[in-house]
């Protein structure tokens, strides 16, 4: 069974929902025939790549004074999942992050990559809007420096990968993330609590189709 989780690595709901799908997901009998691939959306694909501010003032200039107590209030959250949460971070383009990420899902190491992203970025408000501090995540989820580095300097490199990804988010149907596709059947949005994501594993392995029984292609869940 596959589990397709679109989502951006500055986006505190995609911090805390992963979490709370990794925890369901733990507790899910069938969790060693579950593949989980997470796919790319830039909260500001428009960004340049070069403007990088603290989260408390992105906040403030697109929702008014109430902007950083949203931030707030998702660190709160956060905690009651275990989660370490710093409000003190910067917001920056997520574009060479993702391209990364393909590289990483190309070696087997997306999800360790994307772990690191979250951690440095939430937990130590860390940048993770440069080259430099991007290929030492790199490494440290085992990338080669060398490939890394190849793709951070071609800005080409997984392009492609990245803007597929997002078309495919906007033909489900996907305005938010975190968006959960799972078994190309069942959809899920937002944060949503473990219970909720234990609950939709448990209906899409009970209703995934016999084996070798073709599934509709082209259909946004739920049609």
């Amino acid at each position: 069974m596959r589990v397709e989780i679109w989502g951006d690595v500055v986006c505190p709901w995609c911090y805390i929902g992963t979490a709370r799908f990794e925890k369901a997901l733990t507790g899910f009998a069938h969790r060693d025939q579950v593949e989980v691939t997470h796919r790319s959306f830039e909260l500001d694909p428009a960004r340049d790549k070069t403007h990088v501010e603290p989260v408390h003032k992105m906040l403030a200039d697109k929702f008014g004074p109430q902007g950083p107590g949203m931030d707030r209030q998702a660190a709160t959250t956060a905690a009651g999942e275990g989660l370490a949460y710093r409000t003190d971070r910067q917001v920056g383009s997520t574009l060479d992050a993702h391209r990364l990420l393909h590289l990483a899902k190309a070696h087997g190491l997306q999800h360790q990559l994307l772990n690191l992203l979250f951690e440095a970025n939430f937990a130590h408000a860390r940048t993770i809007f440069t080259p430099d501090a991007l290929l030492g995540l790199a490494l440290a989820a085992g990338l080669d420096a060398d490939e890394a580095r190849r793709v951070l300097d071609d800005p080409d490199a997984y392009l492609n990968a990245v803007r597929a990804d997002e078309r495919e988010a906007a033909r489900l149907g996907a305005t938010g993330v975190p968006f959960f596709l799972i078994d190309h059947r069942y959809a899920l949005s937002g944060g949503r609590p473990a219970e909720a994501f234990a609950q939709a594993l448990h209906t899409a392995w009970t209703q995934r189709p016999p084996t070798g029984t073709a599934r509709p292609r082209g259909r946004r869940p739920g049609q």
